[in-house]
């Protein structure tokens, strides 16, 4: 097991710069999204150079599957209402898993007035971290592949794409498509050709307005400094005394770690890991048992290895509809039964071999929910 002991203690250091780049949940709508904290050239993602280095020395000692670095989770929410309205949140009906999520509201419009008010699902912020590994690694995703879907009253409905560019909570849309930089600079290939194609005196102003910032994440080079925030919108009629059910269903952008601090091992020498896990997703005596367990239980001439996945769900993206939420229902499923979940809710309740359900009346959510999930392989011991 000294090579267990070994990987366990490097994939901690690993885990531990991924969740100092945990990335922040999206802001209501008055105010720009936050962007996950920078990771500076050295940084793959989330993850340092060095940090990564000190993992891959020992790659020998780790099964092939194991050789990958960690991600942060991206927190999404749900649907936004204009603030002002007397709309009551009647009902929400919450499924959380890896591979899906599925949310039910039922809306109620209390007055004698039909009320036609702004709908918005928000994206959250393009991470400066991910936007590094396309500039350097040359990796491009489709960042608004959410495969994104949305019922009204049982009927698709479509929602109009609204992008602004922000600096912090500063809307600078109109600055930029002035400058003639390119909006989505980060799709440019390359986009520091677009930067060094201006004049002198025109790069000086860009500079000057604060469009322009040297970031060295960037290798040095002066780079755009806005961000993009989308938001997908639509008017909806919300018909006198009555309520409407508003479905909407997402493919969630995970985040997670082959390795963590969860190892004996590594809780020894690490204390301050088991109270990180603590903090953010709950961990308790049981659920750690469950973990020794898991790790303890490998056949003869075979090791458990075991890895992470991260999701998290803005619980009150904008909360601008009228009361608490009558009725709340969620369910967590965790993929697997053998799979390991833990999250901050009290009241929990096993409903299936791998779902957990909470329910609430009169609820008034705060925070964004962070869950996590451990998954167990076994593996032929390396000689």
């Amino acid at each position: 097991m000294t090579g267990l002991r070994l990987c366990s203690a490097a994939w901690a250091r690993v885990f531990r710069q991924a969740r100092l780049c945990h990335l922040a949940p999206p802001k209501p709508h008055n105010s720009a999204p936050l962007w996950g904290r920078t990771p500076r050239r050295t940084g793959v993602t989330c993850v340092t150079l060095a940090a990564l280095a000190a993992a891959l020395a020992l790659l020998p000692l780790i099964p092939p599957a194991l050789a990958n670095d960690s991600e942060a989770e991206i927190g999404v929410g749900g649907i936004v209402l204009k603030q002002g309205t007397p709309i009551i949140m009647a009902s929400e009906d919450l499924f959380l898993s890896e591979d899906k999520v599925r949310v039910t509201y039922r809306f109620e419009n209390p007055s004698d007035k039909d009320i036609r008010t702004t709908v918005a699902f928000p994206l959250p912020g393009q991470p400066r971290g991910m936007l590094w590994q396309w500039f350097e690694l040359q990796q491009k995703h489709d960042w608004k592949d959410f495969a994104y879907s949305t019922k009204v009253n049982g009927a698709p409905v479509s929602f109009r794409p609204i992008e602004l560019a922000v600096i912090g909570t500063r809307d600078v849309t109109n600055e930029v498509k002035a400058s003639g930089l390119p909006f989505d600079w980060y799709l440019d290939e390359p986009f520091d050709k677009s930067v060094d194609a201006l004049s002198e005196e025109r790069r000086a102003a860009l500079i000057k307005q604060g469009l322009l910032v040297k970031d060295e994440s960037f290798n040095g080079v002066y780079v755009p400094a806005w961000d993009v925030a989308t938001w997908f919108v639509r008017e909806q009629l919300f018909p006198a005394n009555s309520t409407i059910t508003v479905e909407h269903e997402y493919k969630p952008i995970l985040g997670g770690s082959v390795g963590g601090g969860l190892y004996p091992s590594v809780r020894k020498e690490n204390p301050q890991f088991l109270k990180d896990y603590e903090e953010v997703w709950c961990t308790d005596r049981t659920f750690i048992a469950g973990v020794d367990r898991r790790l303890t239980s490998a056949k003869p001439g075979k090791s458990v290895y075991y890895g992470e996945t991260w999701l998290t769900y803005v619980l009150s993206p904008g909360a601008n509809w009228n009361g608490p939420i009558r009725d709340f229902r969620m369910v967590v499923d965790k993929g697997a039964p053998e799979n390991l979940v833990s999250f901050c809710m009290d009241g929990v309740k096993k409903i299936a071999p791998t779902q957990f359900e909470v329910r609430k009346k009169d609820f008034t959510p705060k925070d964004e929910l962070r869950i996590l999930i451990l998954k167990f392989d076994e593996y032929d011991d390396v000689d």
